[in-house]
């Protein structure tokens, strides 16, 4: 698996069912996702994580947000709500076309296709917020371990990072039949039983990998390495079990740490 496959798969998916692709739904395929419900969703989502790391000791400043595989827009627009400038990042172009699409934030949002296997458009230090839900697992395992690694380098001192990834399969049939089926025969049956437009591939993720990819990302850059401080279980439906995890990175909120965006 290469981040090739990864692209030409999501441009499928863009292409065809952009919003469901984002928001699997058995009753919204075939583009029947009303786009404010789909947003209303990321509104959601966002509103309970910032609370939490309110709750938590951990808010950040709401200068830069990054929305890393950002799809069609539903959590950039939540997060530009809050933040005064969103960089939302995919893989997919049909994916950021739609999310152009769907921009309700009055310029506040710049969507960039990122193929490569960094984030080599964002300085160092320079973004209060590092989010991403459900995107990593997609990844080719070491390309997801080198984006956290980015995620260190992109986090300016005081920046928190909300990660969410599944964590192991659940043990049912369906979690099983993740584990031991080999991935021909997962990728037939999304494609002929399910019909997905391209198969989404799956791969879990602990804290503990999370973490220690995290650390190695900051070493690299030289600053003090993000901390998870909690991780949730969320929905997972009955494949998955998801948590969504909550870091910090040492220093003062908004603190500058390396060049800022233009």
């Amino acid at each position: 698996m290469s981040l090739d496959e990864v692209r030409r798969d999501w441009t499928r998916l863009g292409a065809d069912e952009p919003l469901w692709a984002v928001c699997v739904d058995p009753d919204k395929r075939g583009g029947r996702w009303d786009a404010e419900e789909f947003l209303a969703t990321g509104e959601e989502e966002v509103a309970a994580a910032l609370a939490r790391l309110e709750e938590l000791g951990a808010a950040p400043s709401l200068g830069r947000a990054l929305d890393f595989g950002c799809g069609a827009g539903r959590l950039s627009n939540a997060l530009a709500r809050r933040f005064s400038s969103v960089t939302g990042v995919d893989i997919s172009a049909p994916m950021l076309e739609r999310a152009r699409e769907l921009d309700r934030s009055g310029g506040r949002i710049e969507f960039l296709l990122n193929t490569g296997p960094d984030l080599h458009g964002l300085p160092d230090a320079s973004v209060d917020l590092v989010y991403t839900d459900l995107v990593l697992q997609h990844l080719p395992p070491e390309a997801a371990a080198g984006y956290l690694r980015e995620f260190a380098r992109v986090a300016r001192p005081g920046a928190a990072l909300v990660l969410g990834v599944p964590e192991r399969e659940r043990p049912t049939f369906k979690g099983m039949v993740f584990r031991y089926a080999p991935w021909p025969l997962i990728r037939l049956a999304q494609r002929v039983v399910l019909r997905y437009p391209a198969p989404m591939r799956m791969h879990t993720w602990t804290a503990e990998r999370i973490g220690a990819e995290l650390a190695a990302g900051a070493r690299a850059a030289g600053r003090p390495a993000p901390r998870i401080v909690a991780s949730d279980e969320y929905w997972g439906g009955d494949h998955w079990r998801h948590l969504r995890h909550f870091a910090t990175v040492p220093g003062e909120p908004g603190a500058p740490g390396g060049e800022e965006p233009a």
